[in-house]
């Protein structure tokens, strides 16, 4: 009987989160990233923004990154990526929640992500637990419960009963929302541990490495909402 039983999960980026903040030229309130940031100099001082584009009206925005900032407090890489508009950065301040909550906006990270589901091919009846190793690739708050109808292919009522049968091991509640790399146990019914009906909290967090380095084959790939 096989006893090390593992799967890696990764949620994957699929789209840049959505900026919510009133525009001032019409009555949207959604902005999306352009893919620019506007580096303004006066002398030794610098200004740096991230620009949107209202979803509605296409009316660009500034977001300010770096406001009378002196050149010499910018790291030189950093300030010509800035004026490269480089990728990178550009997706790195939009998901950024502390400029968010500096500039008084909220990210809406609706359909932004999908779960890469790798794992052995193992039914989920096997008496042997599965732990399941959950990687983030960016920082979306995801709802746990949807993440396992996701990866398991279950309907939700399938999954809430397996997490109330004690078959599914959780480090919090179905119900939270995680944005951080953690683990989980799927037990075969009737197993002893799963007899035990273990309450959320029972599993210790852990990092999670490449999914790339994984060795199990592609289970599937499903959209996040």
């Amino acid at each position: 009987m096989n006893t090390d039983r593992k799967a890696l999960w990764a949620v994957r980026q699929s789209a840049l989160p959505t900026v919510v903040r009133p525009c001032p030229d019409c009555s949207g309130v959604r902005h999306r990233a352009s893919g620019k940031i506007r580096v303004n100099a006066s002398g030794k001082l610098l200004d740096v923004w991230l620009l949107l584009s209202c979803a509605s009206c296409d009316r660009t925005s500034k977001v300010p990154v770096h406001e009378r900032v002196h050149v010499s407090s910018l790291e030189p890489a950093r300030l010509v990526a800035y004026e490269n508009n480089d990728p990178a950065v550009v997706r790195e301040l939009t998901m950024s929640a502390s400029l968010a909550a500096r500039n008084g906006y909220r990210l809406d990270w609706t359909g932004t992500w999908d779960v890469e589901a790798r794992t052995p091919l193992y039914a989920l009846d096997d008496p042997t637990p599965l732990k399941v190793l959950v990687g983030f690739e960016l920082p979306a708050p995801v709802r746990v419960e949807r993440l396992l109808m996701l990866g398991l292919g279950l309907s939700r009522g399938a999954v809430r009963r397996m997490v109330r049968d004690g078959r599914i091991r959780l480090p919090f509640a179905p119900d939270a929302k995680a944005h951080r790399d953690f683990e989980f146990t799927v037990h075969g019914p009737g197993s002893v541990d799963a007899a035990k009906h273990p309450k959320a909290g029972d599993v210790q967090m852990s990092s999670v490495g490449s999914p790339d380095t994984s060795p199990y084959l592609p289970r599937s790939t499903a959209v996040g909402a």
